[in-house]
């Protein structure tokens, strides 16, 4: 079937471009450290002059310092290279001619829009199950064992927080003429949301309550923020399907 040879090929060139590499070490070093930095925090502030007295009013870390550590490193990294890795999707097959070669096969549009996202989208998660492996290694090994099924949400949540970013930045990789503006769209959309997510009426309903969930999944297993799961998706879908309609109409 032409759209699982499309999505075979977009994952081959994550590879071979060494991207899914890429991910797949920034995140997973962040997935082992985040443990290692919560646990010996206290350390590493005394080695730095006159920082002593600071490190003795760090309290003994816990387990909930390590959950907080995973989820602000991973998801802060994570969303940068969402970003990035998605902002020459598209606007760069244009710009090598490759993209009239592809479609020439013929090749639906909207396949090889979505084999672009699908392809970023398996890379995170790949990469993100190798992080939390090595996190949740790291953390029984340190503190204790969380338990498993709510450490998988945990990163099925940054997952699905990316996605959002790498679907805007598609987009704009789909509109844009430069790369340049296509990671213009997906940083801008970063700000625009985090200026939303000042207002707390508001702030419940946007991608970002998804890494609060993540990092409220052991100290508040009880709250929950499906709003905004149907909001970011939502999002991806409105992106997906705009990058498509707009790049049905383009010449190439």
């Amino acid at each position: 079937m032409r759209w699982a040879a499309a999505i075979r090929k977009e994952i081959m060139e994550q590879w071979r471009t060494s991207r899914l590499l890429v991910l797949l070490v920034v995140l997973g070093f962040f997935g082992m450290a985040s443990p290692l930095m919560a646990k010996f925090m206290p350390e590493l502030i005394a080695f730095v002059p006159g920082g002593e007295q600071f490190a003795m009013l760090i309290p003994t870390p816990t387990i909930q310092d390590a959950f907080v550590q995973y989820v602000k490193n991973t998801s802060q990294f994570a969303v940068l290279l969402a970003i990035f890795l998605s902002m020459g999707a598209v606007v760069q097959e244009k710009e090598r001619g490759t993209a009239v070669m592809m479609l020439s096969k013929p090749l639906e549009r909207g396949t090889f829009l979505l084999s672009k996202f699908v392809a970023i989208a398996f890379s995170f998660l790949v990469s993100l199950l190798v992080a939390g492996v090595l996190g949740y290694y790291y953390t029984v090994f340190l503190f204790q064992a969380p338990d498993a099924g709510q450490w998988l949400a945990l990163n099925l949540l940054i997952w699905l927080y990316c996605l959002v970013y790498i679907a805007i930045t598609l987009l704009g990789s789909t509109l844009a003429r430069s790369q340049a503006v296509a990671v213009g769209v997906g940083f801008g959309a970063l700000l625009v949301l985090a200026l939303f997510g000042s207002f707390p009426a508001v702030n419940v309903y946007l991608p970002a309550q998804l890494i609060t969930w993540s990092g409220e999944l052991f100290s508040h297993p009880g709250v929950q923020y499906w709003s905004s799961v149907w909001i970011s998706l939502g999002i991806i879908v409105a992106c997906l399907l705009a990058a498509w309609l707009s790049f049905r109409k383009q010449e190439l």
